[in-house]
């Protein structure tokens, strides 16, 4: 499978009172990457969002292997690991500057359609589109 990789600076904001990343967020880090990952493919989530399609984190593993610290040079990378019809799992990781892994993680998105304010979400089968350029990516 092909990777992706997105560049992240660790700022002030995203350490603890110890200096290190605060572990909740390399959830973010990843987030940010598979969001970017999307984008350079040419699905913008934003224009689904607007027909009440979107995908959201259904299961999480995480494995936290080295701290990275504030001002630090990260790479966080995405490759799809399953592709099915409603859903996308991903292998993630975050590495330093040097190619050491950081952080590594197991991520499944669900494709959903959104409800009215207060209705429950749904699983849905992917669009056509969407299945189409993640195939082609992957």
């Amino acid at each position: 499978m092909s990777e992706f990789s997105w560049p992240i600076r660790v700022y002030y904001e995203d350490t603890d009172a110890g200096g290190i990343v605060y572990y909740a967020n390399y959830l973010k880090f990843l987030e940010r990457a598979r969001t970017e990952w999307l984008r350079s493919l040419g699905i913008e989530q934003d224009t689904w969002l607007q027909h009440r399609l979107g995908f959201v984190v259904r299961q999480v593993q995480m494995d936290l292997l080295r701290p990275a610290k504030f001002n630090d040079e990260l790479r966080v990378t995405v490759v799809v690991e399953r592709l099915r019809r409603a859903s996308v799992e991903f292998s993630q990781q975050v590495l330093d500057q040097h190619g050491t892994i950081l952080c590594q993680a197991q991520i499944r998105a669900a494709c959903v359609q959104l409800g009215e304010a207060g209705s429950a979400v749904r699983a849905v089968p992917m669009p056509t589109a969407i299945i189409e350029v993640l195939k082609r990516a992957s």
